[in-house]
């Protein structure tokens, strides 16, 4: 079944358009504006040309998932294969399932949101030219890594995004930025070098690079100890994007010096490829060595679900000076352990509800990071004790709606039933419960209850956090008069507007120690409520991405047998 009937041919139109388009917009973003074109100012044509590129790419994705048959989500479709290397038989060969759709349209929406947020938010820092240049680029390599299906190319592209968010922190960051864009580049080009000798130890032992052959094969062409070999060393690459825990201490420093769309995009998508590629690479074409690692892979999701849960506490406690960025950083290690914990159970369960994580966390946790940005915008800094004692009402007295929102994030984020946040997690769960046989029982159940406890923890913290920035603290000597806030910060200036405005249907008087603050502005309105939407979408009708992941997985855990 499809929604629109759409020929094949169109299909890897729309497809290979996809991948490339965000590329060529690149080129053309450096590139003078046409004089009909310019509008205001260069850099209004340049941030216009963003958002008509993202967009453009964005319907596409649209229509491509609507001409997608729903009826055989495990069968490659849109697909081209092109003979590019013969030498080494590297082939063009792109196409997508079950298991990529859903990541081609997040990533195609975030990109989007993010083009359209910076057109009236746009960081301070060099030419935006460079700025939407390195966006684009970033979006053709994510949406190629999706899309791929060739060992080599696949490396290429999940390569392809690390300049761009290099650049994005060090020249558009907040403090700190050029040490976190040096500790984010380290850390990932050094898992890139392992993985790629994983990579080729399978395409040469094997006698392909074909992503679809070795799936169906399932391991049969490689030994036991090769398989081993392959997965240490390409699941250390792709642990240190994912970030699995103990790999993940650059991505603090990296989201609170990030610009808010490169929060965005990092959490949004940039994790994705990792766990995307435990998926799509690992778990078919080398079941023995995923086997081997199983446990191990467990244990250390579940370390980075209590340590990000324990460390975003320790951050939201008074007096920590914690800083709101730092802590959703810290709470993505925990939500990528539970995507961790699901793909090492095995099991269709689990796998999908890594899946289902996985992408309500990129709506998620993109909605956040959009939140605290215009919150940092609003008071000049996200520390939690500034926020917290700026007044007794806080964000609920100050920017009702805001405040509304952030605790509907917050509240999606600890996994309450009906949202998106809930159906990953249990998944899961469910999966440890009962691994895949080979498997030790005792150590998941084990593993499932550290996870549950984890998820108790995700409640408290989460809850401190709406109770301290949306309700403020209650003590009246940390209530701060509106001349004593924090002096705005040169790269995030407080909007137009912003102090002192008072937004129609807010809540409450106001008075000399509760300032108003600027409440959501249209261009945030549109950037943020298809989140929250699909947010309630995917969390009352799971079926929707459920339909989608579980035939192409069970697919792939049986080796390409129906």
């Amino acid at each position: 079944m499809t929604v629109i009937d759409i020929s094949p041919s169109v299909m890897q139109f729309l497809l290979a358009f996809i991948v490339v388009a965000p590329l060529l917009g690149a080129l053309a973003a450096l590139l003078p504006a046409p004089p009909g074109l310019k509008g205001k100012n260069p850099d209004q044509a340049v941030l216009r040309h963003g958002v008509t590129v993202t967009g453009a790419v964005l319907v596409a994705a649209i229509v491509l998932a609507a001409g997608f048959d729903h009826d055989h989500p495990a069968t490659m479709q849109a697909t081209t294969d092109i003979s590019w290397i013969p030498a080494l038989d590297v082939r063009i060969h792109l196409g997508i399932d079950g298991i990529s759709l859903p990541l081609l349209v997040l990533t195609a929406l975030l990109t989007f949101l993010c083009a359209l947020y910076s057109y009236f938010k746009l960081p301070a820092g060099p030419s935006p030219k460079a700025f939407v240049a390195l966006v684009l680029v970033l979006e053709s390599g994510t949406l190629a890594t999706f899309a791929v299906l060739d060992l080599l190319l696949f490396f290429l592209a999940f390569e392809m995004v690390l300049i761009p968010m290099y650049f994005l922190i060090a020249r558009w960051g907040g403090d700190q930025r050029q040490a976190a864009a040096w500790k984010f580049i380290l850390y990932t080009l050094l898992g890139s070098v392992v993985m790629l000798l994983g990579l080729l130890l399978i395409g040469l032992k094997s006698g392909t690079f074909d992503m679809v052959a070795l799936a169906t094969d399932n391991g049969r062409g490689l030994t036991t100890s090769v398989q081993v070999i392959a997965v240490l060393a390409i699941g250390l690459g792709l642990a240190v994007k994912t970030p699995m825990w103990p790999l993940h201490s650059w991505l603090p420093d990296a989201h609170t010096a990030a610009p808010t769309v490169g929060s965005v995009l990092l959490a949004g998508v940039l994790l994705k490829m990792g766990t995307y590629g435990f998926v799509r690479i690992l778990l078919p074409v080398a079941p023995d060595g995923m086997r081997t690692f199983a446990p191990y892979l467990a244990a250390f999701a579940v370390v980075g679900i209590v340590y990000g849960s324990l460390a975003c506490l320790a951050l939201a406690r008074t007096g920590a000076k914690g800083d709101l960025k730092r802590l959703i950083a810290y709470s993505s290690v925990g939500h990528m352990g539970f995507v961790l914990l699901g793909i090492a159970t095995m099991t269709p369960t689990g796998v999908n509800g890594a899946l289902f994580a996985n992408i309500a966390h990129g709506l998620i946790t993109g909605l956040l990071f959009f939140l605290v940005g215009a919150i940092k915008d609003r008071y000049g800094t996200a520390d939690l004790d500034t926020l917290a004692g700026a007044t007794g009402a806080a964000l609920y007295g100050r920017a009702p709606r805001l405040g509304a929102l952030l605790a509907f994030a917050a509240v999606a984020s600890l996994g309450l039933p009906g949202l998106a946040g809930f159906w990953g997690e249990m998944l899961t769960l469910f999966g440890a419960y009962s691994p895949a046989e080979g498997l030790s029982r005792p150590a998941f159940r084990t593993f499932m209850a550290i996870g549950a406890f984890g998820t108790l923890l995700t409640a408290a913290y989460m809850l401190i956090v709406v109770r301290r920035v949306c309700m403020g603290e209650h003590a009246p000597h940390s209530r701060l008069s509106p001349d004593d806030r924090s002096p705005q910060t040169p790269e995030s200036p407080e909007p137009s507007g912003a102090a002192g405005s008072q937004p129609s249907g807010s809540a409450g008087p106001r008075t000399a120690t509760t300032p108003r603050l600027a409440d959501i502005h249209p261009y945030e309105a549109a950037a943020w409520t298809p989140l929250a939407a699909l947010t309630v979408v995917a969390g009352l009708w799971p079926a929707v991405l459920l339909g989608l992941t579980d035939p192409a997985v069970q697919q792939l855990l049986a080796g390409g047998k129906s």
